[in-house]
């Protein structure tokens, strides 16, 4: 018995985590149909993507050392900007995600109970989180820090600094993440605690956008809007967040570009990272078992007719009884999910810096014409349809999707599958119309339009919004993902990039279709010109056409899909 006590299985944290590892890789090694097409697509929107940022980045950073004495302010004060904002994504990602990896994971049933020793499954879950909360930031920042390194001249050793300040920078949220996690779940029942983190990281993501927009960093490229060039240079100076990670990686990276190394802010970050990983393993040991109890246990539900089913029955009763029936099970689901209903308070969130953001548009004074004031608003419709598109793939898409195992009773009832389909378009679509049609009316109020604008932008965002859902329903059909536990994910699939690359062709044709007429229109009233009822026809009918092909054929192609599913 001793020895066997001595030779006790210890797997190393690599083992824990390769089952992971293989199933990732199986997943990219799978012979699927298209895979070769996906991936070159993947990385070719990926690979232009990182040019996008990289070139603003670096003429916006050469620009800047152009500006003398204040140019090495206005580089570090952007430096600590985005650095922060990728600190508050970090953490609140992993306060999500940890939830899923040490308490609701499939594999935990199998290692908590295996002869495995706590630190190393601390260290294997706390990876795993890590890495799943921190690879869009990663993507994020490699562009970004190549234009620093490029636009001053940061050498071949640059890289390596940025490695050695940016990995315990990732640390750092990922321990706090997952001891708050933790803590919540030994307070709370671990399902019940999905929904108050979902909530909780909807309202902080809220509210810091609406912060960001509130401070209004533009000002900071107008020195004239301050009182002195003294108060300038202050804000300049003052540190973005003093006692954060961020602010150190901002110190070690700029001190490194100006030529004047400190090993100062490399001490703190990763001292910090060491002592937060240390204390994060005592309350790991101290409170996980109890809080891993806790997260098997079920919470009691309890299903009772309320008032909101007494009025969906009287309100969609003119319906039919399907159709009624279809609708009110397309809300209940909806309601019943916290992490799609709670998305509607960073959605309001995001229409209110879009509404400041107009509001704040210098469209009066000198040099403002009529022209300019017309053709704003016309263009603004571009910036609304991309908020539409990227609400229905948040909330249409991922709507077949969201059946899933259940789609096979649906398929086995006499019901037929349009039916299905037109209900979860027009629950999806009445909301979003609404949505579209009243930021419209807001923006083009404050914009003060002329009464053709305001006619032309109410007809387009109507057409570009209902075409927009039938895509989102159509490529949700499509490319469908049945087995998934987390309707966040579903829009970032490979399905998703190519709605959202449809969607920008829909929305590009109705604007080329449409700028013609309305600037024949314009420039007549500008210049007193008769203009053309041929023109303007041809424009418009052919932007209302594209539409209605757009939300018709993949309405139809969906139908085709669903009713090729065995019953």
């Amino acid at each position: 018995m001793p020895e066997q006590e001595a030779r006790r299985p210890d797997p190393p944290i690599s083992l824990l985590l390769r089952p992971k590892w293989l199933t990732a890789r199986a997943r990219a090694l799978a012979n699927e149909r298209g895979r070769g097409a996906r991936f070159f697509l993947l990385s070719l929107v990926g690979a232009l993507f990182w040019v996008f940022i990289y070139t603003l980045l670096y003429k916006l950073l050469v620009y800047f050392r152009g500006v003398p004495d204040l140019g090495p302010f206005l580089a570090g004060k952007l430096l600590g900007m985005i650095l922060i904002g990728f600190f508050s994504i970090l953490l609140l990602s992993n306060v999500i995600t940890a939830l899923s990896s040490f308490f609701l994971a499939r594999d935990l049933d199998l290692l908590v109970g295996a002869p495995v020793d706590w630190l190393k499954l601390y260290g294997a879950k706390l990876l795993e989180t890590g890495v799943n909360s921190s690879w869009m930031v990663v993507l994020l920042a490699v562009p970004m820090f190549a234009a620093f390194g490029s636009a001053y001249h940061g050498g071949w050793l640059f890289p390596l600094l940025v490695i050695g300040v940016f990995v315990p920078f990732l640390v750092v949220p990922a321990v706090i993440g997952s001891a708050l996690t933790l803590i919540l779940v030994n307070v709370f029942p671990a399902r019940r605690t999905r929904d108050i983190l979902s909530v909780i990281a909807v309202l902080a993501a809220g509210g810091i956008v609406l912060l960001f927009r509130i401070v209004r960093p533009e000002r900071l490229a107008r020195p004239e809007g301050f009182r002195s060039l003294v108060e300038f240079v202050t804000v300049l100076r003052t540190p973005t967040s003093p006692f954060l990670p961020s602010e150190w990686v901002q110190r070690a990276v700029l001190s490194w570009l100006q030529e004047r190394p400190s090993l100062l802010p490399v001490y703190l970050l990763w001292t910090t990272a060491a002592a937060a990983f240390v204390l994060g393993a005592l309350l790991h040991w101290k409170l996980y078992p109890i809080g891993f109890s806790k997260a098997q246990e079920s919470g009691e539900r309890w299903a009772r007719g309320g008032g909101f089913g007494r009025l969906g029955h009287k309100l969609f009763s003119p319906f039919g009884i399907l159709r009624r029936e279809l609708i009110l099970k397309e809300l209940r689901l909806f309601f019943r999910d916290t992490t799609q209903w709670s998305q509607l308070i960073l959605l309001t969130v995001l229409v209110v810096v879009y509404v400041f953001n107009i509001k704040y548009l210098p469209l009066k004074g000198e040099g403002v014409t009529f022209f300019l004031v017309n053709v704003i608003p016309f263009l603004n419709l571009v910036l609304a349809g991309f908020v539409l598109a990227s609400i229905a793939a948040r909330f249409i898409f991922p709507s077949v999707s969201l059946e899933g195992r259940t789609l096979w009773l649906l398929r086995s009832s006499p019901m037929p599958v349009r039916q299905l389909l037109w209900a979860k378009f027009w629950v999806g679509t009445m909301p979003l119309l609404v949505l579209a049609l009243g930021i419209v009316f807001v923006t083009d109020w404050l914009l003060q339009v002329s009464d053709f604008m305001f006619a032309v932008s109410v007809m387009t965002i109507a057409m570009m919004t209902i075409a927009l859902c039938g895509m989102a329903l159509g490529f949700g059909t499509l490319f469908p993902q049945f087995e998934t536990e987390n309707a966040a994910q579903i829009p970032t699939s490979f399905g998703g990039l190519m709605f959202m690359i449809a969607s920008v062709g829909l929305i590009a044709g109705v604007v080329v279709l449409e700028a013609r007429p309305v600037y024949g229109y314009l420039s007549a009233r500008l210049y007193g010109t008769q203009t053309s009822p041929a023109e303007m026809l041809f424009g418009f009918g052919a932007a209302a056409t594209l539409c209605v092909v757009a939300t018709i054929v993949p309405i139809r192609i969906a139908k085709r899909r669903l009713e090729a599913v065995e019953r």
